[in-house]
């Protein structure tokens, strides 16, 4: 199957994608297409000449939900046999997950598979879109949500039929743990997130990471799609890293605990709730010994108890590798 692709949001994660699908054409099962790239601030570009430059969205909040119904009324020969696919990795809006709930939405009732690095569609709008991709029997995929490449959701759902998650616990936010850590070792919070800004794994503006946001994002993510849940970043109690101070992070460690932003849900009351705290996580603890930009997930289950998901190394290829994956689950549900 040789799928033809439109990315909408061409920034670094994008461009990797591109060049990582290139990489490991040898070793998959599907060969790839680029149609067209759609960006917010500099227009974009379409393979077949239609149109010859896509325009800058000048309306409807920056979203290019125009230009992605049309092109996929344009090649709908390829909508109708399920080779269309939209890669959606625009930035996450952490108001209302838009416009990339737009994008997916807009994508899905065009006739495309949709796979997405985006936390705001699945954040906000999980229930909504799931219920559209069945609908025109499209997927709509998003591995790279919440830990990069590491399987979680499709570890459920490929792995673990008739299995409740009934709660989760994890590190989840790499700027916030490296931050941590590297106060332990005697850094400055300024000195160790400067050093993520020059990485590029943090923004210009940490707000979301510092604060909890991109956090609670990925919690409403997780709720939404492997507890069932129908909320928010907004819905999640949050609190992020910027009161603490590096006597009260050295103090846990010298008492051989850590101080970790953890993100957690349970049942507890029956609807599930959510929360990103600051919890003091004893070093023999699964959280324990995590650290840098390592991230964690312990989900908790009614049939198998705790299973335990741990990322040593996470970055832009990681990223991108969460993409390809989600074009082979959408390759592999084709031959079935």
């Amino acid at each position: 199957m040789i799928f033809e692709l439109v990315f909408v949001g061409f920034g670094n994660v994008g461009r990797r994608v591109e060049q990582l699908l290139g990489e490991m054409a040898p070793r998959l099962s599907f060969g790839t297409r680029t149609l067209a790239v759609i960006t917010g601030h500099h227009g974009g570009y379409a393979q077949d000449g239609w149109p010859a430059a896509i325009p800058n969205p000048a309306t409807d909040g920056g979203s290019n939900s125009g230009v992605i119904t049309a092109l996929a009324s344009h090649h709908a020969a390829a909508a109708r046999e399920g080779r269309l696919v939209y890669v959606e990795t625009t930035t996450l809006d952490i108001r209302a997950g838009e416009p990339a709930i737009s994008h997916v939405r807009a994508a899905l009732a065009g006739g495309a598979h949709v796979v997405t690095a985006n936390k705001g569609p699945v954040a906000f709008a999980h229930a909504e879109l799931a219920s559209l991709a069945r609908s025109v029997d499209r997927e709509f995929l998003f591995e790279g949500a919440v830990m990069d490449g590491i399987p979680v959701f499709n570890l459920v759902r490929e792995t673990l039929p008739g299995v409740r998650i009934d709660g989760f616990r994890g590190i989840v936010n790499s700027t916030t743990n490296h931050i941590l850590t590297m106060i332990e070792r005697g850094e400055t919070f300024d000195a160790a997130l400067a050093q993520m800004q020059a990485e590029g794994i943090a923004e210009a503006d940490p707000s979301l990471d510092v604060d909890g946001w991109d956090a609670a994002a990925k919690t409403a993510a997780l709720m939404n799609v492997l507890m069932g849940a129908r909320v928010t970043p907004h819905d999640i109690l949050r609190e992020g890293i910027r009161h603490l101070s590096a006597e009260d992070v050295r103090s846990a460690a010298t008492q051989g605990e850590r101080l970790r932003l953890v993100a957690s849900a349970d049942r507890l009351g029956g609807s599930p709730s959510g929360r990103v705290q600051v919890e003091r996580v004893p070093a023999a603890d699964p959280l324990g010994g995590i650290e840098g930009q390592q991230n964690a997930l312990l989900l908790t289950t009614d049939v198998l108890g705790e299973i335990g998901i741990v990322q040593r190394s996470g970055g832009l290829t990681q990223t991108a590798y969460a993409i390809v994956s989600d074009l082979a689950a959408i390759a592999r549900r084709a031959r079935t």
